[in-house]
This record gives C-alpha cells, sequence and structure tokens, in this order.
C-alpha cells in the first residue's frame, strides 16, 4: 500500500487569537497541519527550531513587529514562504514587505477563498515545473540552478525569495522574449492570478536586481522595455 501524502505544515502569527482561530477554520479544511505563534519573538522561536512550509505573518504586533520578524528569517536563510497580512492599504507596505523578503501579501480583511488561493501559491513551489529536469543557465558569472532554487554570482549565493527565483528563471529561460507583467503573474502565479496586483512585479524585479548587482553582478540581469514589460539581459555590460 502506498504511503499517505504528509500534511504541509503553516505556521500562523497574530497577537488577535480571533484571527488566528479564524485562518485555522479556512485552512484546516484544506487538510495543512497548523501551528500558532501569538507574537513576533515566539514565531521567530518556532520558526527557527521547526520546520514549516509557510507562515502567515501579521505585520502589526506589539514590540516584535511583523517587519522584524521577516527580517530575521531571511537573515538566517530560512526558505520558507511568508505571506504578510496588513490592515494597511498603503503602496509603501506592501513594498516594504517584499523588500524585506515577503513573498506575498494579503490585506485585511480578506475573503476566506483569497487567503487560501494565496496559500496554495506559497506552497505551490513544491509541485512548481520548476525540477531536476530543468536547465541550469549561466550568464557570464551568474549561474542559476533550478531544482535547488539557487542563484550564484562568481560562486557566491544570492538569497533570493521563490517569487523572485520563478521570475529570474521564467525569464532566463525565455531571454527573447519581453514579459509583460501580466504575462509573469500568468505564469508564476498560475492559479490565483486573478488576486494579484500587476504593479508587485515591478517590486520583484526591483529586488532581484538590488540583490544582484550587491553580490557583484557586473550587469543589469534584467532590462526595462519602456511601455512594454521586462526582458532578461544575456550580454554583459548593458
Amino acid at each position: 500500500m502506498g504511503g499517505s501524502k504528509v500534511a504541509e505544515r503553516i505556521l500562523i502569527v497574530d497577537d488577535e487569537r480571533k484571527m488566528r482561530q479564524l485562518i485555522g477554520l479556512y485552512l484546516t479544511e484544506e487538510g495543512y497541519e497548523l501551528d500558532e505563534a501569538s507574537s513576533g519573538a515566539e514565531a521567530i522561536h518556532k520558526a527557527t527550531r521547526q520546520s514549516y512550509d509557510a507562515i502567515i505573518l501579521d505585520i502589526m504586533m506589539p514590540r516584535t513587529d511583523g517587519w522584524e520578524v521577516c527580517r530575521r528569517l531571511r537573515i538566517t536563510g530560512s526558505p520558507i514562504g511568508v505571506l504578510i497580512l496588513t490592515a494597511k492599504t498603503e503602496v509603501e507596505d506592501r513594498v516594504k514587505g517584499l523588500d524585506l523578503g515577503a513573498d506575498d501579501y494579503l490585506v485585511k480583511p480578506f475573503a476566506p477563498e483569497e487567503l487560501i488561493a494565496r496559500v496554495k501559491a506559497l506552497l505551490r513551489r513544491k509541485t512548481s515545473p520548476l525540477n531536476e529536469e530543468s536547465a541550469e543557465i549561466t550568464a557570464g558569472v551568474l549561474f542559476i540552478q533550478p531544482d535547488r532554487y539557487s542563484v550564484k554570482v562568481a560562486g557566491q549565493s544570492v538569497d533570493l525569495t521563490a517569487k523572485e527565483f520563478e521570475i529570474l528563471y521564467l525569464m532566463a529561460t525565455h531571454p527573447e522574449r519581453v514579459y509583460t507583467r501580466e504575462n509573469v503573474i500568468e505564469q508564476i502565479w498560475a492559479i490565483d492570478r486573478e488576486w494579484q496586483d500587476p504593479r508587485t512585479i515591478d517590486t520583484h524585479i526591483k529586488n532581484i536586481r538590488t540583490k544582484l548587482k550587491k553580490a557583484g553582478l557586473p550587469f543589469n540581469p534584467i532590462n526595462t522595455v519602456w511601455g512594454v514589460g521586462y526582458t532578461f539581459n544575456t550580454t554583459e555590460g548593458k
């Protein structure tokens, strides 16, 4: 007899017990294994000592807020998928979360269907078309290894979030193509593309450029095609 599928583990972080319970109620129906943290400090403690597939992280918490939790997790190199929850609708807050390494965001109040769709998108990396058969890519000193979600510049590892990696790899595998924001969403967020804000693509690409430049990449890996979208740059020096 075949073994049963292991449930994916999700950590729910919010200082409001009712919100944790509500999120848990929605996700329990999807068959996930859930754990909770009522503070940022507790979330860091649990996430650095146990294995989770995703974390649903409230931003506005006393003392150690969600920004700090996200920052600390990424500093440690944690690959956990991060979905931030915020009651703020300002673009700056959403951008800040993505800059700190969050993979996606959700503004309160939200519909159960949207929460579930975004969580599934975070977890989709396990069944991503990026697999052991996906080709490795070399562009000058830039080396992309899809089976490990690994990017290196002159041998130095660069920490990209899952979504940042998938966007870079998507463009690198089709360097002759110009991608609109909508094209990227269709490819990377296939199962919940209707929930995505096209402007978040700009933030992800900015982060990719910043991280690779900081690692010493001597050229811009993604060029802007004004009025259209983005394309991968295979020529050093541009």
